[in-house]
């Protein structure tokens, strides 16, 4: 196995479009790299520069030792899994897996008993007589994945390949892949748009955006301590509610002010972000996940100046929670970052956003016992430990006291 490297790459067309700027990331031997953002960020020419198909306009990309900017694909000693399965229809699932192998002339012995090895792995050994369109989505993936497996490259490549799996195989093929890959230990570089397969499967995520790397971090981190608004933003599923807020004095302490709302900030939240001291009197960017809310009446004995107060607009009950959505009297934040994510997610329209009333809609994660209704005006407790902070004109989060800017590795 061997470590993947972005030494300073970047990727501009004949045109002048830039699609890659200055990428400087390192895959470590055996690791699991997720490389995630929104549609058009430059995950996917980062991954075709590392595998040959796409040229490098500047800096080198390194696999083990070697710089490879110029060695041809077929000579980088990596195997790749597209988004389309790529399978030859008229072969069996033996010969689909076994046709690189013959490509190479690999002697009858050994291809058989790296196909038979293979096939184990993926639970194809029933399969290796049919042809694919006998074969289940996610049975022609697993095929994908032992044409990779048998040639034993140095690293995986990986381009968005479960996006055309139904949602239970994606979740499935999840699990089957990052199986795989702690039991072969290859070096994995996986590209996608969807953030939930980032977090499940990624020893560690990166996050790119307009063709710059964000943050580089494991998916704990990047959830619990984003480098900015846009990480915050695009990681979490439901999205981080995201409010214009004020910090301000109150009996000593230091609050979050949210349109009519407050909320007394916790020790901890200080300690761990003792830059938010130089904002007092100045507005930030307060951030809540979904799940950092609660119905007061599950919460307990919540004090009344760590909750927020709003009107449900609606709920969607999924049996082991309930999501609630609720209006509050608070501005929602307006960015360019928030734009770009909205444009992405088609979460918000944020026209509405910018003309509609000084009202943001919240999103909560309730427990399966709540009983708020449409319509209901209610108090929601907040869990004040985990709460989020941006400058709200960098963007960058609000931690130590020189505000943390550019990318987290």
């Amino acid at each position: 196995m061997a470590a993947v490297a972005f030494e300073d790459v970047s990727k501009v067309y004949a045109d002048g479009t830039t699609a890659v700027s200055g990428l400087d990331l390192e895959i470590r031997d055996s690791e699991f790299m997720v490389l995630v953002g929104p549609s058009g960020c430059g995950k996917t020419t980062a991954l075709r520069m590392a595998a040959g198909l796409e040229e490098i306009s500047s800096g080198a990309v390194r696999i083990g030792e070697r710089v490879v900017n110029h060695v041809p694909s077929r000579d980088r000693d990596i195997a790749m899994v597209f988004q389309s399965y790529a399978l030859y229809p008229h072969l069996s699932v033996y010969e689909n897996i076994a046709f690189g192998l013959r490509v190479k002339k690999v002697k009858k012995d050994e291809l058989d008993r790296r196909i038979l090895e293979a096939a184990r792995i993926l639970d194809l050994e029933p399969f290796l007589k049919r042809k694919p369109r006998a074969l289940s989505g996610g049975q022609r993936q697993r095929v994908a994945m032992g044409r990779a497996i048998v040639r034993q490259p140095q690293a995986f490549l990986m381009d968005e390949p479960l996006s055309n799996l139904d949602a239970k195989l994606r979740v499935q093929m999840r699990g089957e892949i990052s199986r795989i890959q702690r039991n072969l230990r290859v070096t994995t570089l996986y590209v996608t748009h969807d953030q939930v397969e980032a977090m499940t499967m990624g020893d560690r995520v990166a996050v790119m955006r307009k063709g710059e790397l964000q943050q580089v971090a494991s998916p704990q981190e990047l959830y619990d301590r984003p480098v900015n608004l846009f990480v915050a933003g695009f990681i979490g599923s439901p999205a981080m509610n995201l409010l214009e807020a004020t910090v301000a004095r109150t009996n000593g302490g230091l609050s979050a002010q949210a349109g009519s709302q407050s909320i007394v900030l916790d020790e901890g939240v200080l300690s761990a972000r003792p830059g938010l001291a130089a904002y007092e009197g100045r507005p930030v960017i307060l951030g809540i996940r979904p799940e950092d809310l609660e119905d007061t009446a599950l919460a307990g004995d919540t004090p009344s100046d760590r909750r927020l107060r709003g009107t449900v607009e609606l709920r969607e009950a999924l049996g082991s929670e309930l999501i609630v959505h609720l209006a509050v009297d608070a501005r929602p934040a307006v960015t360019e970052d928030v734009r770009e994510l909205a444009e992405d997610t088609d979460a918000v329209v944020v026209q509405e956003l910018e003309e509609g009333p000084a009202r943001a809609t919240v999103v909560g994660r309730f427990g399966a016992r709540s009983k708020v209704q449409e319509g209901e005006t209610v108090e929601v407790s907040v869990d004040t430990r985990a709460l989020h902070f941006f400058d709200p004109d960098s963007g960058a989060g609000i931690y130590e006291s020189d505000t943390t800017k550019g990318v987290t590795r």
